[in-house]
């Protein structure tokens, strides 16, 4: 697992070092902020989001005019879903807890000097996983482990940022198109769910 992430974070930094070794303007930061994940489960009531958090580093990376670049992000964030379940007769509350290693990279267009616009992609490497519940299904959900559940997500990401010098404070949806449930074990409590996740943060830009 440490080699992979490694891997991850070689690989970020030299996508970093090559755009900016050719753009016009390359901006390093920091940020985190506040999770409120979901995952998609007919069975589920699903209204309760589960509270986490995310927090890694980031780059913007713009071309000539500064108004349109690339801005990949490397981050760990939580996700999941917690709520209560009500399947066949069993009822109860449970908590699945997803643990990720999140890269998203973004079309970043700037509109004047205070908002941001991002879109784009993002791969996740999901680093562990924990399930909890209180009720009548309880030991069949801890028998759930990271192997139950797919090691790679991917999925689309948008939102907007307002930046007030070198702060930023952003709102941002992820939406997964990948199955989480990998096997029929998790299959029979989650289906085809999958992640989707809220966010809002706060970052850091340190100019060129």
């Amino acid at each position: 697992m440490k080699t992979i992430k490694t891997i991850i974070l070689l690989a970020f930094l030299s996508l970093m070092v090559s755009y900016g070794a050719d753009a016009q303007s390359f901006r390093p930061g920091i940020k985190g902020g506040v999770n409120f994940s979901n995952l998609f489960i007919d069975e589920v009531d699903d209204k309760n989001a589960r509270i986490g958090f995310h927090a890694g580093i980031f780059a913007q990376i713009l071309g000539a005019g500064e108004t349109v670049g690339f801005q990949p992000e490397l981050l760990y964030s939580t996700k999941g879903s917690k709520g209560q379940y009500d399947f066949v007769g069993f009822t109860g509350e449970q908590k699945f807890n997803l643990n990720y290693i999140d890269l998203p990279l973004m079309l970043l267009i700037k509109v004047g000097e205070v908002l941001d616009i991002n879109a784009g992609g993002y791969v996740s490497y999901l680093v562990n996983s924990s399930v909890s519940t209180d009720g009548t299904l309880g030991e069949a959900y801890q028998e759930l482990d990271r192997d139950n559940f797919n090691s790679v997500d991917y999925g689309l990401v948008g939102g907007l940022a307002l930046n007030i010098d070198i702060v930023s404070i952003g709102a941002r949806y992820n939406y997964g198109l990948r199955q989480v449930a990998n096997g029929t074990a998790a299959e029979t409590f989650l289906g085809d769910a999958n992640n989707s996740v809220a966010q809002v943060y706060l970052g850091i830009v340190f100019s060129k």
